[in-house]
């Protein structure tokens, strides 16, 4: 691990700055598999409701594994941002009852797989302090000895219940969208009685994410009040593409192939998966089946415990196309690529077999994603080239209510809710 460690130094600028925009990043090719949820359950994101006195302290679940089989001291620390996710002037003092900051105590080293690695795991913060402010907050993991290289850091909110949000999802109702391939998110907040929040409209900023993309995250405009509620409907932001189902595959068993993965392979030691071939879903009928909306589970079919017996597989992707686009790139996109539209999640194309490809290195278990188009220029990636666009489909959508008072020194999170278009 330290060798490990003098290469990361080697070659990371990982120092982040108060001008730059954090997102969950993996700055070190060892780190692997990062889990950041709730602790009640993994698979829910990383949102936590600020403690009231007399509260039990909720807490977040952090996994992780690192390619090495000896352990290190990994220290985290968190960092408290504003609306937009640019780290603000707040001192720890202000935002947190202890020390920002904590070693991370809990490791294994992997058991009977072919690539070692240590898994660690983290209830963070501990059950003895709290948040002091709502908010955006960064998580931030780095070794002891350079405090300055990080390996690893993602996003968590802490947010307050000082709204009650009326939101739906809805067909688009206005002159914008399709009413059979999108969704309206429309929203209402109402102050709760007691709070302290006010009914100006500029205090307020009203978020909507799809699902958990980072690119699809939309500030909506003010649209009028009714009654003591603000309203935020019928517009351009409010109208989402459906998009479609999310694709998967299933690792979980390497002595036979599972869903959508055509064959399973060893070379020198290593072992490699090829999925199905990708196809472009844009024109097909709309097919609903389960998934976990672009999340991902370790899981290991023959062995009692996954985080430290499933083994690390290069799993092969590939998209045929007669051609490749020329107006910009395919991404894969889900928590396997840390929802980017990076390095880590774009697919090359290779004219030999005329189709685009990928490959990664990826922990046995289950995994679901969408292939997104990303136009040259844009921030937003298209549901629509590879996917389809469907009303239908179930996307979960979060709504985070931020205040801010003229005055005040930091974004609240005053209300978060999720909300689905399921039946």
């Amino acid at each position: 691990m330290k060798q490990t460690l003098t290469i990361i130094l080697f070659l990371l600028l990982t120092s982040l700055v108060h001008s730059q925009i954090v997102i969950d990043t993996d700055y070190c090719a060892d780190v692997k598999s990062v889990y950041l949820s709730n602790s009640v359950n993994e698979l829910d994101p990383p949102f936590l409701k600020i403690s009231e006195p007399g509260e039990s302290v909720e807490q977040l679940l952090l996994r992780f594994d690192i390619l090495s089989p000896q352990s290190d001291h990994l220290r985290y620390r968190f960092r408290h941002c504003n609306a937009e996710w640019h780290p603000d002037d707040l001192e720890p003092s202000e935002y947190f009852s202890g020390s920002s900051d904590g070693s991370i105590n809990n490791y294994q080293a992997s058991f009977t797989t072919d690539k070692e690695y240590t898994n660690y795991y983290q209830l963070i913060p501990d059950p003895y302090n709290y948040f002091l402010a709502s908010g955006n907050y960064i998580l931030e993991v780095y070794p002891y000895e350079y405090p300055d290289s990080i390996l690893f850091a993602r996003r968590f909110c802490v947010y307050e219940e000082q709204t009650d949000i009326d939101a739906t999802v809805i067909k688009p109702s206005g002159a914008y969208g399709n009413i059979n391939r999108d969704n309206e998110v429309d929203v209402g907040i109402t102050p709760r009685r007691g709070s302290f929040l006010s009914l100006q409209a500029d205090y307020y900023r009203v978020v909507v994410q799809q699902n958990r993309r980072t690119d699809l995250c939309r500030e909506l405009a003010f649209s009028g009040y009714s009654g003591n509620t603000i309203r935020y409907d019928w517009q351009a932001a409010n109208v989402f593409p459906g998009g479609n189902h999310f694709r998967y595959f299933d690792l979980s068993n390497l002595w036979a192939s599972m869903y959508h993965v055509q064959k399973i392979e060893q070379w020198g030691g290593e072992t490699f998966a090829f999925l199905q071939p990708e196809e472009n879903r844009s024109r097909k009928v709309y097919t609903q089946y389960n998934s976990l909306n672009g999340g991902m589970k370790t899981n290991i079919r023959d062995r009692n415990n996954p985080q430290i017996e499933a083994d690390y597989v290069w799993v092969n992707f590939s998209l045929p196309l007669e051609r490749p686009f020329l107006d910009g790139n395919v991404h894969i996109v889900g928590e396997l690529t840390q929802w980017s539209l990076g390095d880590n999640s774009r697919m090359e194309w290779n004219a030999k077999y005329k189709a685009y490809t990928k490959r990664m290195l990826l922990k046995q278990g289950y995994y679901s994603y969408q292939l997104l188009f990303l136009p040259t220029g844009e921030n937003e990636a298209l549901t629509a080239t590879l996917e389809g666009d469907h009303y239908a489909t179930p996307n979960v959508y979060t709504v985070y209510v931020y205040y801010r008072s003229p005055g005040a020194r930091y974004d609240r999170l005053v209300g978060l809710r999720r909300v689905t278009n399921a039946r």
